[in-house]
Order: C-alpha cells, then structure tokens, then sequence
C-alpha cells in the first residue's frame, strides 16, 4: 500500500515528527539537527538514512528552518520516506552568515579547499548517529541530497568521502570538476533548472561531464522551463524516489 501525507498538512505538525538534537564536537563548535525514525522500527533489521543539507533559507538557530526551507518536510511528507521506504531523514542547521562550503555561488568554477566548519560538523554528527547500534542504520544505504547551497554541500561531501554514501542527489549546487574520477562510481542523479539565474546551470553540467569523462554513468535532469525551483520536479518525481531508495553500496 502507498501511503501519501495530504499536502493541507501544517508544518508545525510534521516537525514535532523530527526529534530535536545538538551536536557538539570535541573538535570544536556545535549544530543543531533533527531527525526523524522509520515509521516502524523492528528488532534485527536495518533501515537507510537519507542525510537532508538544506539551502539558504533554511539557515538560522530555530532548529526547523532546515526542514522548511523550499518545502521539503512537505515533500518527505508527501511521499511519505518513513513508512513507505522505511528511512531516517537526518538535517543539520546552517547558521546565519555560514555555508555547508566556502565558495562563492555565482562563479563558474571551483576547487575543493579546506572542509567548511558547518559540513565537518554535520558528517560528525552523522558519524556518532549511524555507528550507534540502537538506531540500526544500514551503512551500506546512507545517501545524501541538498538543494542550492546545499547542493553544493552534497557535491562536496561526496567528493571527500566517496566511499561513505550509497547515492547522491545534488539539486541545482555545483562542485570541483577535476574530482570525476573520485565519482565515478557513487550512483548520482543531479537536478538543475535550464533557467537558473542564481546558480549556473553549467555547474551542473560540468560535474555530469567530468564523471562521464571519467567512466562513470551518473544520471543528469534538466528541466527546461525551470530557474532556480527545480526541487519541485525533484519533489514530485516518484521515479527518483524509487531509484535513491533502490541504491545500496553491497
């Protein structure tokens, strides 16, 4: 049976669904992050962990911007990701002023620098959280999704720790093209609108080239009559929830 989530519901309702947390490192600095169990959680099995790095408008220290932000806690909602595919969702909070990484969104290249202080936290915490045996998360199905900023995020993380994630979907964000060799063998399906005038739509296109030239097969949508918004399409694709959802490393 699928089971959908009506759109009318409130937001404030879904995230008391996500289980507030702070995560401090004893390298230095905090974040804060919710997450959100399985619907049903049974003894013995193992269930995937979807890793959410949101765009800049979630950013902030309410701990809920990350999961409002382009609607998404409706999307996971609507397509129901704890009881229809059984998964954590997992979102750390970017704070004011700070990106998941350091690099300027309206170039047109860049080169993968020092980690960001916001992206080292956010995998630490994921780190602690899936490596706890009572959370019995299945490491060989932990992927990764953001959008805009976060998309950058999503390419970056993979980049550094290829091996780590199952599956990538990294939405309208862009990364260091000379990393395709690093990437050609993590499944990705990156989104970007054709209309994009905030983040260039060759970011997309350069990192979907350089994996190809590479001897990988990621996949790649363009929406045509999209700019900025192309979350939307990813949202309501239900062909990309299966085929994420589907991913798994062994």
């Amino acid at each position: 049976m699928i089971y959908l989530v009506n759109n009318g519901i409130p937001h404030m309702e879904e995230i008391q669904k996500y289980i507030p947390h702070v995560w401090k490192s004893i390298n230095g600095g905090s974040m804060n992050y919710r997450f959100r169990p399985p619907q049903k959680i049974e003894p013995d099995k193992e269930y995937p962990l979807l890793l959410f790095l949101h765009g800049a408008g979630g950013r902030g220290n309410d701990n809920r911007g990350q999961l409002e932000d382009a609607g998404s806690i409706v999307a996971f909602a609507k397509q129901s990701l704890s009881y229809n595919h059984a998964s954590y969702i997992f979102a750390g909070q970017v704070p004011e002023g700070k990106k998941w990484v350091n690099v300027d969104w309206s170039t047109e290249d860049h080169k993968m620098n020092q980690i960001s202080e916001c992206l080292r936290l956010v995998l630490e915490a994921v780190d602690t959280f899936v490596v706890n045996k009572k959370n019995q998360v299945d490491m060989n199905r932990i992927y990764i999704m953001g959008l805009s900023m976060g998309g950058y995020g999503t390419w970056d993380a993979i980049q550094r720790r290829p091996d780590f994630f199952a599956a990538a979907v990294p939405i309208c964000g862009g990364g260091d093209k000379t990393k395709g060799n690093t990437l050609s063998n993590i499944p990705i399906w990156s989104w970007h609108g054709r209309r994009d005038n905030v983040i260039s739509v060759s970011r997309s296109r350069d990192m979907d080239i350089a994996i190809k030239n590479a001897g990988g097969s990621p996949k790649y949508t363009e929406v045509e009559e999209r700019g900025h918004d192309v979350w939307e399409d990813v949202w309501n694709s239900l062909e990309l929830w299966n085929w994420l959802y589907a991913q798994s490393k062994y």
